[in-house]
């Protein structure tokens, strides 16, 4: 469903992403994971149309997202890290307001927006404004949302950033019900290593723009010497703390500078 070989995306004299390759079989719940400012979000703007590659392909559905970006975008749903609802519409609104940038049939417009809220739990709050739901219930209506064109992929990137464990646990409850039942592929980024090991199949760890391993959480516990995928990753990634801030500043000034036409 999705194949990424030698991906590399460079900011100027920075290499975010660095030749990486790595593949998603339809129907996976695949988990991408690395330090702050280790690639992760670069590598999923560019899966979704959103920054185009240095060098290397991508396919997303047999589809290459730079050249045929509006096929690509009908295939995939996305939850960006960062709230991207409209607080001052109801969560219906906010729904239907999805459904008409996506084109999505009138006929069938009503019907799957009652599902999709019934499913994650929010049918009885559909007429209240977004900005009074909690931040778990405005996490579930971004996916609700992500999904009401039916895509065949869906990125999480950190969906549990900030949510408390109860929420966290519903949430994930919830995806893997699609999955299950829908064959929705599920692409996904989190700081929370126990649910990576929980809800993944397989996992990809990514650091300093590389990719370090590959492989089940079993596999990478077993190649580690580990008895959890948090110790695994530690031991792949090292255990110092990395400033995302920074990176993200330097790469910021890199594009400031190829803009103004001083590279």
């Amino acid at each position: 469903m999705i194949r990424v070989q030698n991906l590399v995306k460079t900011f100027g004299n920075i290499q975010a992403v660095r030749d990486i390759s790595f593949e998603v079989n339809a129907g996976e719940i695949f988990a991408f994971l690395g330090p702050n400012g280790a690639g992760k979000t670069t590598t999923i703007k560019m899966l979704t149309t959103l920054l185009k590659p240095t060098a290397g392909t991508v396919e997303l559905d047999g589809l290459d997202p730079t050249v045929a970006q509006g096929e690509a975008r009908k295939r995939f749903g996305i939850v960006f890290q960062d709230p991207s609802l409209d607080d001052q519409l109801t969560a219906y609104e906010n729904m239907e307001l999805h459904a008409a940038l996506y084109k999505v049939p009138r006929q069938v417009r009503k019907e799957r927006i009652e599902r999709l809220l019934r499913l994650f739990e929010l049918w009885d709050r559909r007429d209240d404004e977004v900005k009074k739901f909690s931040g778990g219930m405005k996490r579930r209506l971004e996916i609700a949302r992500s999904l009401l064109h039916t895509p065949k992929i869906i990125f999480l990137d950190e969906p549990t950033l900030g949510l408390d464990p109860q929420t966290r646990n519903q949430m994930w409850t919830h995806v893997r019900k699609l999955n299950q039942e829908n064959g929705v592929t599920v692409f996904l980024t989190t700081h929370y290593m126990d649910e990576a090991e929980r809800v993944a199949q397989r996992v990809a760890i990514i650091d300093h723009g590389r990719i370090v391993a590959q492989g089940t959480p079993a596999q990478l516990k077993a190649q580690t010497n580990a008895d959890s995928l948090e110790q695994a990753f530690l031991v792949l990634t090292g255990s110092s703390i990395r400033d995302e801030d920074a990176t993200s500043l330097d790469q910021m000034r890199s594009i400031a500078r190829m803009f103004s036409g001083r590279r």
